[in-house]
């Protein structure tokens, strides 16, 4: 598990006196020459339950970022269907992350054996020891319902990324038990190698807060999903890409900024501690880092969609934005400020330079996941050793190719039973008339109908 490694005792004040000491203490370790030490242990445990309990609701508005890239990338009658998948997913992803998901994920195994994932057991809250008259807090601890909060929301992020790709053509029904299958089996397993102090962790590979665990996991599924599934019809004629504009470009910038803010809590939180002024410091440099590379995501972006097509694409723009926050997630705090504008603008950079490629091999990535988080999850990865010394390009590969091959193998059984079985996509007349239509029973506005 991402463990804390923090430990202060407690003592026998009164709850509001020891909350007011851990305020002074955290207030004196800004004071030139103090000591950058931590809060008594009750107060960090509360400091560290509200990093995990605010960032993890900025990460679920994450959710809300999703929904309006997604609905505006997609065309106007199928754009329902969009706002239903993305509420559906977030819903299984916490019943999932509970039933099966998270002790999967974080259930260690015996001291000194390998660990390849937890069990298939629910999860329950157990707080007993900082409920206990006279309880002694360390500075690692925290409230156990603000952990698995903070990391369910991780999980439903997968999720989210394979529903754009797969957008305008995947029948809704198939798409959520795939999601079910993905957040509470696939995901956890993955995640268990690095977070649940696995087999990779072991190896020192490095994932600060998921670059690969999350994005290149959600990417990987998303790339099986699109071949599998095939190409929009009137998407690819005589071998060239036709263009099939969104609903509304503003909606999915909005969705953009509102992806970007999430991106604070979900790099930001991931500090897992704030019961020192070091940890306070550390989520602001993260902070910091995040924005940076984001910036540099979408002028990068910008440049090579001028340099290669004469014009600036909004599109490449907006995924730039999200390739800068992929690429720097896998290592936003040891970067220094000019080393994040870096990665994130490569990360840029990729994204144009990638989504012409799967057009050529007729991959139809509606929203342009795949170049945004499964390329630029892998790019954030690999440069990981760059700024940490005590990662190796060898044993960040070996993450990427492990996670990959998993991920592959074992959504591409389940996309070829569910098209084997329920059947994965919707017919050319479904797709004409718009899932809108066809899965919800709305009809589109006449004025998008000729879209």
């Amino acid at each position: 598990m991402r463990a804390l490694k923090r430990s202060c005792s407690g003592d026998d004040m009164s709850t509001v006196r020891k909350i007011l000491l851990g305020v002074g203490a955290a207030a004196l370790a800004f004071v030139p020459g103090a000591a950058l030490a931590e809060v008594p242990g009750e107060s960090a445990f509360v400091f560290n339950t509200f990093l995990f309990l605010v960032t993890g609701m900025v990460v679920m508005f994450m959710a809300a970022g999703f929904t309006l890239l997604e609905t505006g990338m997609v065309r106007s009658r199928n754009a329902a269907t969009i706002c239903l998948k993305n509420i559906a997913l977030y819903s299984i992803a916490g019943l999932m992350f509970f039933a099966v998901g998270y002790n999967l994920m974080y259930t260690a195994g015996p001291e000194g054996v390998i660990n390849y994932f937890g069990s298939f057991m629910p999860w329950s809250a157990d707080d007993s020891a900082a409920l206990a008259e006279g309880a002694v807090f360390e500075g690692s601890e925290y409230a156990a319902s603000s952990d698995w909060f903070f990391q369910m929301v991780f999980c439903a992020t997968a999720a989210s990324i394979v529903s754009g790709t797969l957008a305008e053509r995947i029948k809704l029904w198939p798409f959520l038990i795939f999601t079910a299958v993905l957040t509470g089996i696939l995901y956890p397993i993955t995640g268990s190698w690095e977070w649940g102090a696995g087999w990779l962790d072991q190896r020192g590979f490095s994932d600060f807060a998921g670059s690969t665990i999350v994005h290149s996991v959600g990417g990987w599924a998303a790339l099986s999903g699109a071949i599998i599934l095939g190409a929009r019809t009137g998407k690819y004629v005589n071998g060239h890409s036709q263009s099939m504009p969104g609903s509304s470009l503003p909606l999915a910038t909005a969705g953009t900024f509102i992806l970007w803010l999430g991106w604070f809590g979900f790099n930001g939180g991931s500090q897992l501690a704030l019961g020192s002024a070091a940890d306070a410091i550390a989520v602001a440099d993260i902070f910091a880092n995040t924005n940076t590379a984001a910036a540099a995501g979408v002028l990068a972006a910008m440049v090579m969609s001028q340099m290669f097509y004469q014009k600036v694409d909004l599109t490449f723009a907006l995924n730039g934005a999200i390739g800068g926050l992929v690429a720097i997630t896998a290592e936003p705090l040891l970067p220094e400020l000019w080393q994040a504008a870096v990665i994130g603008g490569v990360g840029g950079v990729l994204v144009v330079l990638v989504t012409p490629m799967l057009d050529r091999l007729r991959i139809d990535d509606v929203v342009g996941a795949i170049p945004a988080h499964l390329v630029c999850g892998i790019w954030g990865t690999l440069i990981v050793p760059w700024t940490n010394p005590d990662a190796t390009y060898a044993v960040q590969l070996t993450g990427v190719a492990a996670v990959g091959a998993f991920t592959v193998v074992a959504s591409t059984v389940i996309w070829v039973v569910l098209r084997l079985t329920l059947g994965l996509r919707a017919s050319p007349e479904e797709e004409l008339a718009g899932l809108d239509l066809s899965e919800l029973g709305l009809q589109a506005y006449p004025e998008f109908a000729k879209h």
